[in-house]
């Protein structure tokens, strides 16, 4: 759990500045849970630059509440949770500078959304909140207020985890949640996850990661886990100490990111994508004739138009295929022997076996059927479900290159190339990765595609 802080001051002398607003967000890394936000009696003047700067003037904080009077709420609030800040450092100092005055200990683990972004996304003009949010075109409203700035401040913290690959961030966060009881920790795991689609980490008492699982429902697969009787189950509900998860928003993006952070991660309750997630492929050839003929065969050569799970499947989609584009069973390799083909005595064909309809003419169906199943000349946005009703997800695809996704509130945010590649979280663009992608766009034809000017 994170509280995301913003606090505005007085201005002054080191360690002498009082709090004038301070805003809290406590953040659970899918949504805002709880919230406080207060104006704030310095009970000392402020500084006339920062009058300026905030709009916080000191009649309006004349009838505020004192720091003493919100210090039991800001405790309440943080208990048990990591201090999220842009420039953690200063508002952390303020606080346990002000809770000092009272004689009172503040301690919590911080976190920097400055360093993370330093990190995370490297190579950006400017890392001041303003600046570096405008640049990855994340809404801002009431700048250098502390609402506005913290709310700001919790939807780049979002990106920021999402872009954490190595997931240490998730790490460090599950080493200080409060340890369960034996018998009955599964039981308060369950408790604490969401119905909802994305990748769900199973961890030691370490913190490490020891399995890493996707779901349409997080917390009914969890269950199913604890409720197996099979030994692998067995073993995992022993080790596991704790359960975090990442909202994906939809089944692609949960798909794509279990794919490469099992490779990654290498989870010791993992197995089962060492090998390729796909066993056969189309490839197309053109004959002596000039007509282009497509085939069916095990994956792993060049040049494939798209992959398959297995033989059943790649020739279910393939007779659709030729129903759907007209084309010839016989020249798609689904039918031997010599003049025409059935479909041409039942009118389904037009005649390209037995060279009634022209190479031209055909070929002109099956380069439409291959321009639609490939990518890799593609310069396109896949748009779907995001992770709140207000967003978007976009899976960016770039010279025929898997490159990644992201998640956007605003449609200007892609229309901007450069915001485009700010926001999305890049992955890698293995085999595995353009199987999947192509295996959900065909299950999901109503998917909104963007094309993409080239890649300059």
């Amino acid at each position: 759990m994170y509280a995301v802080v913003d606090i505005e001051t007085t201005g002054g002398k080191y360690n002498e500045e009082g709090i004038t607003e301070i805003a809290i967000y406590k953040f659970d890394g899918l949504k805002v849970v709880d919230q406080f936000i207060s104006l704030v009696n310095p009970e000392k003047p402020i500084q006339p630059f920062v009058v300026n700067l905030t709009g916080i003037n000191n009649d309006m904080l004349r009838n505020a509440p004192k720091f003493y009077e919100v210090a039991r709420r800001i405790v309440e609030i943080t208990e048990d949770c990591v201090l999220v800040a842009h420039n953690a450092k200063f508002d952390y100092r303020i606080l346990r500078t002000e809770f000092k005055r009272l004689g009172f200990d503040f301690e919590r683990r911080s976190l920097c959304t400055v360093e993370l972004s330093k990190k995370l996304i490297p190579g950006q003009a400017s890392y001041s909140l303003g600046k570096l949010v405008r640049a990855l075109g994340i809404p801002l409203s009431d700048r250098h207020r502390a609402s506005g700035d913290a709310q700001a401040t919790v939807k780049l913290f979002k990106m920021l985890l999402a872009k954490d690959i190595e997931k240490n961030i998730l790490k460090d966060a599950v080493k200080l949640e409060p340890k369960r009881q034996i018998d009955t920790r599964l039981v308060y795991i369950l408790e604490d996850l969401p119905g909802i689609t994305g990748v769900y980490y199973f961890h030691n008492e370490e913190g490490e990661i020891i399995y890493i699982g996707k779901s349409r429902n997080i917390k009914k697969r969890v269950t199913q886990h604890f409720t197996n009787e099979q030994r692998k189950a067995r073993e995992m509900q022993k080790e596991v100490s704790s359960v975090s998860f990442e909202a994906t928003g939809n089944e692609l993006a949960a798909l794509l990111k279990e794919n490469q952070e099992i490779k990654h991660n290498k989870p010791k309750f993992n197995k089962v994508l060492e090998k390729n997630i796909f066993s056969h492929a189309l490839y197309h050839s053109t004959d002596e004739d000039g007509y282009i003929n497509l085939k069916i065969g095990r994956a792993g050569k060049k040049n494939s138009i798209t992959t398959f799970s297995s033989l059943k499947r790649a020739r279910n989609v393939l007779e659709m295929w030729i129903t759907k584009y007209e084309l010839c069973p016989r020249l798609c390799n689904l039918e031997k022997g010599n003049g025409n083909c059935f479909n041409y005595t039942i009118e389904k064909c037009n005649g390209a076996c037995i060279k009634e309809e022209s190479a031209e003419a055909y070929n002109e169906k099956v380069r439409a059927l291959i321009n639609q199943h490939s990518y890799k000349t593609q310069h396109m946005l896949v748009i779907d479900r995001g992770r709140d009703i207000d967003e978007k997800s976009a899976l960016l695809v770039e010279d025929g290159e898997f490159k990644g996704i992201g998640y956007f509130n605003l449609n200007h945010q892609i229309n901007n190339i450069d915001i485009i590649r700010s926001i999305i979280t890049p992955m890698k663009n293995d085999r595995d990765a353009q199987h999947i992608i192509q295996s959900y766009l065909r299950r999901n034809s109503r998917l909104k595609i963007i094309p993409l000017a080239p890649a300059t």
